[in-house]
């Protein structure tokens, strides 16, 4: 129901706009003034989308990242409100930086794997291979391979962190 009541949300809106659940991402390239103006009614629309259907946006959650290089790095606002600019963000567990480098999202995934062997080693005494390696494959694994095609391991570093882990 909830996705029928926001099929319109994207109506007379310029931008690339993204929907998943309660969650809405505009994104657009700002190399120009234009570029920005467009972002900048596209995200009055928006705003004036949610006033109609009285489904407000949390402002104080709402966030801009700048990407690249030729970024003006303008200011946006909704409601005459600036967003907050944002360097990195959480988004589904995911780690997305405004240099687009996956490095902290590895020692995410690196530290919660490792966190869970060591409760795995704590909690358990008798460490047979029988009763291990299939803990390993449903408690720590998940985390090391959860969203890999967004975060694409291709650094000898960055899989090195991973591999730790396995060993």
């Amino acid at each position: 129901m909830f996705t029928i009541f926001i099929d319109d949300i994207d109506d007379n809106i310029f931008s690339k706009i993204l929907k998943f659940a309660d969650d809405t991402k505009i994104l657009n390239k700002s190399k120009t003034v234009q570029d920005v103006d467009k972002l900048k009614t596209d995200l009055s629309r928006l705003f004036k989308w949610s006033n109609d259907w009285q489904m407000l946006f949390n402002i104080e959650k709402c966030k801009v990242m700048h990407i690249g290089r030729n970024n003006l790095l303008s200011t946006y606002s909704i409601d005459g409100k600036d967003l907050n600019v944002v360097s990195e963000e959480k988004d589904l567990g995911v780690i997305v930086n405004n240099d687009l480098k996956d490095s902290k999202q590895f020692a995410m995934a690196a530290s919660k794997g490792n966190q869970i062997l060591g409760m795995i080693s704590r909690t358990f005494d008798f460490k047979d291979k029988r009763i291990i390696l299939p803990m390993y494959k449903s408690l720590v694994r998940p985390h090391l391979d959860y969203c890999v095609q967004a975060w694409r391991p291709h650094f000898v570093k960055d899989i090195s962190v991973l591999e730790k882990v396995q060993r």
